[in-house]
């Protein structure tokens, strides 16, 4: 967690909680497993974590959490049960929060609630545009769908374009797809200049131009089933 040093109360109250309530982590560690009973949720202060499900006796990858992420909400509920496994990618560590605790934080600790209802908000956001994604066909649309969306996220001050840290494992997890299709995907998109790619950073330097883009595999895809 980070500790603002303009800020003595700030920081003493952000050690206050990393004291009560922190729960580190290793790499590879099993937080919770898919199907045990859920007490707790948690924020993620460091470190990245991935959520697994089995589908039809196979796991899947839903998303890769990153520090400020909400995960295994549903725990606030009672006697909720776990819907996915959270297993650690880096050391790191979370506040790990459960029913009690949670009402004593939207009573007295605002910024921490300010931080919940945010992500609860996001993960509501992401569960459509998860739908979204499903109901397209076409691998590119998937794609360019999901970049779309990450754009918006991070675009500067309102301007045309954007830049933001995403993996190819990452991505492969948000449109429901192998790495290596991705890979090849987002190979194209920079050969034809929509997106650039150094490391894990990729710009997006016309956002403009990328929606269009999508509106034409769009047009292509309406085409193709009408074929």
């Amino acid at each position: 967690m980070d500790l603002p040093d303009e800020d003595p109360e700030a920081t003493e109250a952000a050690r206050v909680l990393i004291a009560r309530f922190g729960k580190s982590f290793q790499p590879g560690e099993v937080i919770y497993r898919e199907g045990e009973p859920g007490t707790e949720a948690y924020l993620l202060e460091e470190g990245r974590v991935r959520l697994i499900k089995k589908v039809r006796g196979a796991e899947r990858s839903l998303m890769v959490l990153k520090p400020g992420d909400l995960f295994g909400e549903s725990a606030l509920l009672p006697g909720a049960e776990r819907s996915s496994t959270a297993v650690a990618l880096s050391a790191g560590l979370a506040l790990a929060i459960d029913q009690a605790t949670l009402q004593n934080l939207l009573e007295h600790n605002a910024g921490i609630a300010s931080r919940m209802v945010k992500q609860l908000v996001r993960r509501l956001r992401d569960a459509e545009d998860q739908i979204e994604l499903i109901m397209l066909t076409d691998v590119q649309s998937k794609i360019v769908s999901a970049l779309l969306k990450l754009a918006q996220q991070t675009r500067e001050h309102g301007g045309n374009n954007a830049v933001f840290s995403v993996s190819p494992m990452e991505l492969a997890t948000r449109v429901g797809l192998d790495v290596d299709t991705v890979k090849r995907s987002v190979q194209k998109l920079r050969e034809g200049q929509y997106i650039r790619v150094a490391d894990e950073r990729l710009e997006v330097p016309d956002i403009e131009g990328l929606r269009k883009l999508y509106g034409l595999l769009g047009q292509k895809d309406e085409v193709s089933s009408e074929a």
